[in-house]
Formats: structure tokens, sequence, C-alpha cells
């Protein structure tokens, strides 16, 4: 049994696995083009950043659809954690919106405790 080549990819220099993978280290993590140009090359693939930029442009929107599908459904359950947090010598107050699974929904940091504002992110607006 054969497989036909993506006609996306069709003329590409590159095969559609090495552009796919790409394009997805690239959306799926918070890494910089240059960082995947790194990662590849530490594959044995030589391919600039401007060229996984390129790839991202064209191929990105499909792929980060893709990887949205692919994601786990948020739980139906979640809780609300406060934490009181010093940050450059300040006392900032951290609200966190947590699923049932430990998936962070939201969050929120503010100088002062604003019960009001914890409100809001609790019923979403």
């Amino acid at each position: 049994m054969s497989t036909h080549p993506d006609p996306r990819f069709a003329g590409y220099r590159y095969p559609a696995e090495v552009i796919s993978t790409a394009v997805w280290l690239y959306f799926r993590f918070p890494r910089s083009l240059r960082m995947v140009e790194d990662m590849l090359a530490a594959r044995g693939i030589t391919v600039s950043y401007e060229t996984v930029r390129q790839w991202g442009l064209k191929f990105g929107r499909d792929i980060a659809n893709r990887l949205r599908r692919r994601a786990p459904r948020r739980g139906d359950k979640w809780h609300l954690d406060e934490v009181v947090l010093t940050i450059g010598g300040k006392r900032q107050y951290l609200w966190r919106a947590v699923d049932k699974d430990g998936f962070v929904l939201d969050v929120l940091v503010q100088s002062r405790r604003d019960a009001k504002a914890a409100k809001r992110l609790e019923n979403g607006r």
C-alpha cells in the first residue's frame, strides 16, 4: 500500500514531515523561530528561521486548527484558587480558574484584593 504525497506540500524542497514538524514545534510550544531552527539542526536538518517563518505563515493556521481540535476537552467542574505573591517587592494577588483535571482556564493578577474582580473571573465576564 503506497501513500500519496500531500498536494499542499508539492514543490517544496523539504518533505512534508519536516515542514509539519517545524510548524508544529513553533505553534505547539512557546518557541522562537531560531529555537525551532536549532532543534531541527540538532536532528541534522539545515533550515533557516526565515524558512520556518514562511512555512508558519502558509501552513500554520491549518496545523493550529488541528492541534486545537485534538486538545482535550475542558472539565465541566472547576474551582477558583487565590494566592498572594510578592513580585518586584510588591504584594500581588493571583486568582486562577482551574478545572477538575488541573488545566488553568484563566488567570488574573492584581495589586489589590478585589472581590468584585474575582467574581467577574469566576463568572467568565
